[in-house]
Order: structure tokens, then sequence, then C-alpha cells
């Protein structure tokens, strides 16, 4: 007779976690044995970014996340519509295009 494995695992979200972290920029590097991932919050007219949370994964791991992303982009362009990106923010174009233009701020 088999063993019933079917036990769902048990996810605590924290308060604080919950709340999430704002970014409007990823800076991805990776090295033969992880893929990290640099969250990063931008705001006009400043010279200095700041990475909010750094994922550190396996690339295996970094591989099923692309597929869950990939997965849900298309479930929400059917239920919404194209998400549209500007010429130069199209993948594999080898450049790197902040969300909005940064200009010399004053206060």
């Amino acid at each position: 007779m088999a063993e019933n494995n079917n036990q769902q695992l048990q996810i605590e979200l924290k308060p604080e976690v919950a709340e999430g972290i704002y970014s409007n920029l990823a800076i991805i590097t990776h090295s033969s044995s992880e893929v990290i991932t640099d969250f990063v919050q931008m705001m006009p007219g400043l010279q200095k970014a700041q990475v909010r949370s750094r994922i550190i994964m396996a690339p295996e791991h970094a591989k099923r996340l692309l597929l869950a992303l990939q997965d849900n982009i298309q479930k929400y362009e059917k239920q919404f519509g194209p998400i549209k990106l500007a010429q130069a923010q199209q993948p594999n174009d080898g450049k790197t295009i902040a969300p909005f233009t940064i200009k010399k701020g004053e206060a």
C-alpha cells in the first residue's frame, strides 16, 4: 500500500512582509551557481537609487520563476490586454532602460 504524501505546505506571511516593497527597476546578475536580482527604487530627480531587496536563488529556481512569470503575464494579458513597452525596452536588445528619464533635480 502506498503512503499518502499529499500534505499541504503552510506558508506564513508576516504583516511587515505583506505590505510589499515598491520597485521600478530590477538588476539581474549571475554566477555559475546563483542568480541575483536586486530590486531597486528610483525616484525622479534623484541621482541615487536604492536597492530595496535582493533575492538570491539557484539557477534552477530562477528558471522556474521565469516560467511562472511568463505564465502569469500571459494570463494577465488575456484578461486585461497587451502590456506595451517602449521600443528601447524590448527584451534582448542589450540595453538597460530606466522606467523614466533621470534628470538632475533641485530641492
